[in-house]
């Protein structure tokens, strides 16, 4: 055993606990079909969202996890449910009414209403794949159309038909008494109109390999149950699909829990055996309810990348996935600067505690350097106190103050310098809220103006920082908070802020004691 194999068993990280967990299935003769296999499941009716960059990079920490321990290849499969039956017209699309009337018909049936692809699910799929191909994920494309016609999913079809009573008799009881009477788990193509229906039943033939179910106008049809004649309900067709593919692990929200077990008893009655299976919990918008793609009441993933680089929200999604956590524009300065001390401190650990770091996760084990860049919180206060309207201006200040760093050469940096500009115009700007210093609060302000009038350009943000302390310390302030929150409301107009000594180096020791100055001279800086 490699030493990594040895901390890995130790690590409390949870993708790796999920590896340990998962490499138990095959500790006594690895797979069959010669690997392991995540999947990952995709609806092509809507766009790519930041819960399917979640899913796809939460089950990728646990695959490389995976690999870290074991010999065994792995595989990861997005799979899409594209033959499913179009319900409803989604919101703005172009030629609403060509999709209306071919309502009903699987995805991959239905005119691409962009004019670009073979039909609308070819065109959502190609987003799918573009979105994740951006992010660099590694995996495989699979279609629910061409995965049903192309018979792979045919043995384990038959198999449900032929023990059709087995998944009615698991089925059912989930049910309303009306929906029981009419209920398969078998909807067919039908051959007339080209839909997905929701038909009853009223014969198998499992000799013949064959349904006969009650068309729109009540006549009888018969249509095989393999090829792509039919597809299964939801609720079996994961199942299913567990067994035919032989899917060794899956991640689901909190959403499908209460489907689970159904999964697993549909899959062990089409002959398979259930994966190992993660449920994560919700986002929750800004007033801590859920999130829903309809209500639009959550955060894009183009909103979060507007603001901050993709490494950020990576960190967000491998951070207590069991938890249900806010999803709202506040939570992402901390994340950025999260991501950067875990960066830092990876830098700086034994083996053992770089398994437990986020970034080994986000990374596949191989973090960049760090670079030592401004966190995004001083970026963002430096944005506010410049009136930032692009990065130029932040890039100013930085170069004069560590003119090692320019955007080519810390492109990183660049991403952070351009979302506080963003965040600060989004933001922070519409809601400063400047104040003016009481009589203890202007002579510790003059105090500050003195103080770095008296020092040269040399001195560090940490001496900085300390006389700062010295001057709260030695005044009556009933606590050093009221001291630096003063700081933060006159100087920056803001109830909280970064260490004032990194920012008065990063600012500037001339910019920043004409700014006190204008300050004490009553001057609004919100003007």
């Amino acid at each position: 055993m490699t030493d990594i194999r040895a901390l890995a068993a130790a690590s409390n990280a949870w993708p790796f606990q999920e590896a340990i967990t998962l490499l138990e299935r095959y500790k006594d003769a690895p797979p069959k079909k010669g690997y392991v296999l995540f999947e990952t499941g995709y609806g092509p009716s809507g766009l790519p969202h930041i819960g399917t960059f979640g899913e796809v990079a939460r089950t990728t920490m646990v695959r490389k996890a995976f690999a870290a321990i074991s010999d065994i290849p792995t595989k990861l499969i997005c799979f899409s449910d594209d033959m499913d039956g179009l319900r409803k017209v989604p919101d703005n699309l172009p030629n609403a009414e060509m999709i209306k009337a071919n309502l009903g018909k699987p995805l991959t049936s239905v005119p691409d209403p962009f004019g670009t692809h073979e039909s609308f699910g070819h065109h959502m799929n190609a987003r799918l794949c573009a979105f994740l191909d951006h992010f660099g994920f590694e995996y495989e494309f699979k279609s629910s159309t061409e995965t049903y016609k192309s018979g792979e999913f045919d043995h384990a079809l038959l198999a449900l038909l032929e023990r059709y009573d087995q998944v009615m008799k698991v089925m059912l009881p989930t049910l309303g008494d009306e929906r029981q009477q009419t209920y398969s788990p078998f909807l067919p193509v039908s051959p007339r109109s080209g839909k997905v229906l929701l038909a009853k039943v009223v014969e198998t033939k499992v000799s013949k390999g064959t349904i006969v179910y009650e068309e729109e106008d009540g006549t009888l049809e018969e249509v095989p149950v393999t090829g792509g004649h039919c597809k299964l309900q939801w609720k079996p067709d994961m199942g299913m699909r567990w067994a035919a593919l032989g899917v060794d692990y899956e991640m689901y929200g909190k959403d499908h829990l209460a489907s689970a077990e159904l999964y697993s008893a549909i899959c062990t009655i089409a002959g398979g055996k259930p994966p190992q299976q993660y449920m994560y919990e919700l986002f929750l918008d800004e007033k801590g309810q859920k999130i829903s793609k309809s209500k639009g009441n959550g955060l894009t993933i183009d909103e979060w990348l507007r603001y901050a680089p993709q490494e950020s929200l990576s960190l967000y999604m491998f951070q207590s996935p069991r938890k249900a956590k806010r999803l709202y524009f506040d939570v992402i300065p901390k994340a950025v600067d999260e991501y950067q001390t875990y960066l830092d401190k990876f830098a700086k650990e034994d083996a053992a505690a770089r398994l437990n770091n986020p970034v080994y996760h986000i990374h596949n084990g191989n973090p960049p350097a760090p670079e030592g860049v401004p966190s995004f919180n001083l970026l963002l206060n430096l944005a506010s106190v410049a009136g930032a309207q692009d990065g130029k201006v932040l890039w100013g200040f930085i170069t004069h103050t560590m003119p090692q760093f320019t955007p080519q050469t810390h492109p990183f940096l660049d991403k952070l310098v351009n979302g506080a500009v963003n965040y600060y115009q989004d933001f922070v700007k519409p809601t400063r809220k400047f104040r003016l210093p009481n009589e203890l609060e202007e002579k510790c302000l003059s105090q500050l103006a003195n103080y770095l009038e008296s020092i040269g350009d040399n001195a560090t943000a940490e001496e900085i920082q300390t006389q700062i302390y010295e001057i709260g310390k030695n005044n009556p302030f009933p606590e050093l908070k009221a001291w630096f929150s003063a700081l933060y409301e006159t100087l920056l107009g803001q109830p909280q802020g970064p260490r004032m000594g990194s920012f008065v180096k990063l600012y500037g020791r001339t910019e920043t004691i004409n700014l006190i100055r204008r300050v004490l001279a009553s001057e609004d800086l919100a003007a």
